[in-house]
């Protein structure tokens, strides 16, 4: 197997360091990894599945959904660590749920009867960590005026500027990288309550690439931050570096799940 491919179903923000990713493992690796352009991430998911994307970096609620399947085909290779004190030096992250600066909005009590907006069902960020949250409320999505279905970190963030919705929950390392890139979202936005911390979205292999290279895969995210040029491509999506994880430490995801209902 000289040739794999490799995509993110993470926010677009993340897709320019996955495609430097991937040269880096290319050229670390000695063989080609491709970058898989032109697909959307329900469609990178569909590859995953199906064995046509071998390494993708995926949201932890649909890991572990796959992780249950009877014959698992992705195995976890590692985690990253975000840049910031708020994390501790862990793979993990929050769910910063916004509003517009002058929002009327305080708390997160306050956003009973708004218009909520989420990037898609299957992300732990944007969805599954706020129905778990209501839930130990004693609350549902009915507690808002309206749930809409965004299709995207970023566009949450574009709407809850435009005024079209009021609020959204978004990952905070999206949301982190999208003030460095526009500092000018700092003072347009602000956080009402923080959700978390949440263990990182994996990176992950299908099990259909061959076990020794799958490990020297691992071995070379594990050592990215040893090398210049991997600390660079690192540092452009705000991560300090790799580090292993192992399946149980998304059985936080899984009994929050549990709790808010979630099955997939």
């Amino acid at each position: 197997m000289t040739t794999l491919s490799l995509g993110t179903c993470q926010a677009q923000n993340s897709e320019a360091v996955c495609r430097s990713l991937a040269g880096w493992l290319s050229d670390r690796l000695g063989m080609t990894i491709r970058y898989e352009d032109g697909m959307n991430w329900q469609a990178r998911y569909a590859a995953l599945d199906s064995g046509a994307l071998d390494i993708c970096w995926i949201c932890g609620l649909p890991y572990v959904w796959r992780s249950s399947r009877p014959t698992p085909n992705i195995e976890l290779l590692a985690a990253p660590v975000a840049l910031g004190a708020r994390y501790g030096g862990r793979p993990v992250y929050f769910s910063d749920v916004i509003v517009r600066a002058d929002s009327p909005y305080r708390t997160f009590a306050d956003l009973q009867g708004a218009r909520w907006g989420f990037n898609e069902p299957g992300s732990w960020s944007g969805y599954g960590v706020l129905c778990y949250h209501l839930a130990t409320l004693g609350h549902t999505l009915d507690t808002f005026g309206r749930v809409v279905e965004t299709g995207a970190h970023q566009e949450s963030i574009r709407r809850v500027l435009a005024g079209e919705i009021d609020t959204a929950a978004v990952d905070s390392t999206v949301l982190e990288l999208e003030i460095e890139r526009d500092p000018s979202l700092a003072a347009a936005l602000r956080v009402v309550e923080t959700l978390g911390p949440s263990p990182q979205p994996p990176w992950v292999i299908g099990t259909h690439v061959p076990p020794e290279l799958r490990r020297a895969i691992r071995g070379a995210l594990l050592g990215m931050h040893a090398d210049a040029h991997g600390r660079q491509i690192l540092a452009a999506g705000r991560v300090v570096c790799f580090v292993p994880i192992t399946d149980a430490y998304y059985d936080a995801i899984r009994q929050m799940a549990s709790v808010a209902g979630l099955s997939g």
